[in-house]
């Protein structure tokens, strides 16, 4: 007869660095997402009602997928970089149940006070532990830790690259910036000091506001010159069917 093997519960530093690992992969891949499925004009969305639905569409979905972290063998991205995992409380041996972990995770809605929770409990365990039955403990065919480090890094990096350009097409294809270049590339002054435009910055900052046909924005953009590079604030106004207008560019 095969032993058992016996887990050993895990501390409560990997677990909230577990969570802070997943926390920032979910949370990352959901808000890209909206952004793709907003689309990239999203900001200057006349339809207020269009935007609440597609975002709930992806909201929805985001959050079921983000409870649903832990469904694959009791582990998590987050869970299997700090070599821990989620057991059954009776029988360590045995996996939960995707409702069980799925419970348990829900919970999560509440994390400040899970966290006071994980914190103070003298068992180990948050809310979502002790609704669900379920402990949590040390992995003990945790791969080395160099490929775990270089898989998170890995993610991080990506992640960041594509909610980085994600950001960076949505503030460059809407109206006000185009109108914004338009001018710049018609402005005798800006031409001089940087020797002839040969090109943007890669993400204008600044904000977009529109509703109900009349929008405002404030953008801040770099402009690449044969001698130099400056920076342009433009400001502009938008009236109901109307295009963008430019109130002053300094």
């Amino acid at each position: 007869m095969q032993q058992e093997q016996i887990f050993l519960i895990a501390s409560r530093k990997r677990r909230i660095s577990a969570f802070i690992i997943d926390h920032f992969i979910m949370t990352s891949l959901i808000v890209s997402l909206a952004f793709i499925a907003l689309g990239s004009n999203f900001i200057e969305e006349d339809n207020p009602g269009k935007f609440v639905i597609t975002l709930f569409s992806i909201i929805i979905p985001g959050m079921l997928l983000y409870f649903s972290k832990d469904t694959f063998k009791g582990n998590s991205i987050g869970k299997w970089a700090m070599g821990i995992m989620v057991r059954d409380e009776k029988d360590s041996n045995k996996i939960p149940s995707y409702g069980r972990l799925l419970l348990r995770n829900v919970l999560l809605i509440i994390w400040p006070v899970e966290f006071i929770v994980l914190a103070t409990s003298s068992d180990k365990k948050r809310l979502g532990d002790k609704a669900a039955n379920t402990i949590v403990v040390k992995n003990p065919n945790k791969p080395s830790k160099l490929p775990r480090i270089l898989i998170i890094v890995g993610a991080a990096i990506s992640f960041g690259f594509l909610l980085f350009f994600i950001v960076g097409n949505t503030m460059k294809n809407s109206e006000a910036y185009k109108v914004s270049v338009t001018e710049i590339e018609k402005n005798e002054q800006i031409i001089s000091e940087t020797g002839g435009i040969k090109g943007y910055g890669m993400i204008p900052t600044g904000s977009i506001n529109s509703a109900n046909g009349y929008g405002q924005a404030q953008l801040e953009i770099k402009v690449l010159g044969n001698k130099q590079d400056i920076n342009v604030s433009v400001y502009l106004e938008k009236e109901p069917n109307e295009n963008w207008k430019i109130i002053e560019m300094q």
